[in-house]
């Protein structure tokens, strides 16, 4: 969204006039940066008002905070906004809602000072107020950018800002759009939508994809469109090389799955089961390459066997071992209630007679006090962690095309140690496990043994 002006000269806009315009429904995320302010920085975990509120002692750090997110959003529309009144506007719109934020925090601080009233028990409506400031502004900021270029945009805030009225998801949609002639006007959507489900609970960060999918369901759209920065492709284009990647070009919700699985969502599981009962198609382009049709995500089984993309994850194996553990129940779930108890995500595992190793996305801290509970209940256990990473070849097919060995071979050739490997009955993905600093190295040896060169062993032999 910090590129928005690039995109209303080609997603927007571009050469569309009239009424090629219209029959579109663009939902925004937040400008960059702006909802790492507002939470915590996603990769960093630095805090933003939320953390900041949540762990106030009395030193209000979060007004500071908050004051930093509007001046950054300040920022953000006065890089997109070239007409004065509009900027004015904005700043206006900026006003209004920290302020009212301002109030609304402190507010709440006063009433949990008595004792009947618990902060805690708050503190996801917080998130999900403050994480849908940015997703309103960035949506009123690009509305105001395309009326001044004479698009009849609409700003549609599903934010539920100073509404009295508690909806469903459901409801939400259908008041935000009852009055809205798409064949007339191009509606500007908050990814954010406040509703009675509490879509932060369930999603976090990841809510606006659920929005999204339900805005396709309820307006019947065609096709379900992600603007993403770069095309959906066979790897990292920053770690194998721009010219060495392939665009995808038509895949499955199965590997969009897996994608997911792996840290690298095409869209959210729940987002495509909505788009799948719904009979929507969905599509992953590039934003910034309007004419290529980008990829087409359905569930149409592959045409033939392939390797279609290589990704990593970085995991912490845990390792729990147990001699007598084999014909003995209770092990597993046992390990399986400590992880959910810590909220921990669950990426693979596997397991023989008497030890049962789980791939999971969190910090060792994290895991050590799962490791504390699982000591408790089996004291004789052997129980360890270690950083590591899962690489995963990903295809609709891949049966028949010995990748498993293939992919042996290329990572021994490259000198990186297998910690382990696996492949399951369904033939979509192989996991290998290597070293965490190794994961790179390995996503390029397999792109090269499993797609680059696969791709060319089929064109000789169409040859």
């Amino acid at each position: 969204m910090s590129r928005v002006r690039e995109l209303r000269d080609t997603l927007f806009i571009g050469d569309r006039n009239g009424a090629d315009l219209y029959h579109r429904v663009f939902v925004v995320s937040a400008f960059g940066g702006i909802t790492n302010l507002l939470l915590e920085h996603k990769k960093t975990g630095e805090p933003g008002v939320y953390a900041l509120f949540a762990n106030d002692d009395s030193d209000h750090g979060w007004l500071d905070a908050l004051s930093r997110v509007a001046k950054a959003m300040s920022e953000a529309h006065a890089a997109v906004l070239e007409n004065q009144g509009d900027r004015a506007l904005a700043e206006d719109f900026v006003r209004e809602r920290i302020e009212g934020a301002r109030s609304c925090l402190f507010d709440l601080q006063r009433l949990c000072s008595y004792g009947h009233f618990r902060l805690s028990s708050q503190m996801m409506i917080v998130r999900e107020l403050l994480s849908g400031l940015g997703e309103a502004h960035s949506a009123f900021v690009t509305t105001l950018m395309l009326q001044r270029e004479g698009v009849n945009a609409r700003f549609v805030d599903l934010s539920g800002w100073r509404d009295e009225i508690e909806r469903s998801l459901e409801e939400r949609i259908a008041s935000g759009f009852g009055d809205v002639d798409l064949s007339c006007e191009m509606p500007i959507v908050t990814g954010y939508a406040q509703c009675r489900e509490g879509l932060m609970r369930e999603y976090d960060r990841g809510y606006s994809e659920v929005t999204f999918s339900n805005i396709a369901a309820y307006t019947k759209a065609k096709e379900a469109i992600i603007h993403k920065e770069f095309h959906l492709s066979s790897a990292d284009p920053a770690l194998v090389g721009e010219a060495a990647v392939r665009k995808l070009g038509h895949t499955n919700y199965d590997v969009a799955d897996q994608l997911s699985n792996m840290g690298m969502e095409a869209i959210h599981p729940k987002a495509a089961k909505i788009l799948r009962q719904s009979k929507v198609a969905l599509r992953v382009t590039n934003a910034f390459d309007p004419e290529d049709p980008g990829t087409l995500v359905d569930d149409q089984p592959a045409q033939s066997p392939a390797v279609e993309i290589i990704t990593g994850l970085d995991v912490v194996a845990l390792e729990l071992f147990e001699q007598d553990m084999v014909g003995v129940k209770g092990y597993d779930a046992t390990a399986l209630e400590a992880l959910r108890r810590h909220n921990v995500r669950i990426a693979s595992k596997s397991s023989n007679a008497n030890t049962i190793t789980h791939y999971v996305e969190a910090s060792l801290k994290t895991v050590r006090r799962v490791i504390s509970d699982l000591e408790k209940s089996f004291p004789s256990a052997d129980i360890s962690a270690r950083s590591v990473a899962v690489v995963s070849a990903i295809g609709r097919d891949l049966s028949g095309l010995q990748s498993f060995s293939a992919g042996l071979q290329a990572l021994e050739k490259a000198d990186i140690d297998v910690i382990a490997a696996q492949q399951t009955t369904r033939n979509v993905d192989i996991q290998f496990v290597v070293p965490r600093d190794a994961a790179s190295d390995a996503i390029v040896a397999l792109h090269e043994e499993l797609i680059t060169k696969s791709a060319m062993t089929h064109f000789d032999k169409a040859a």
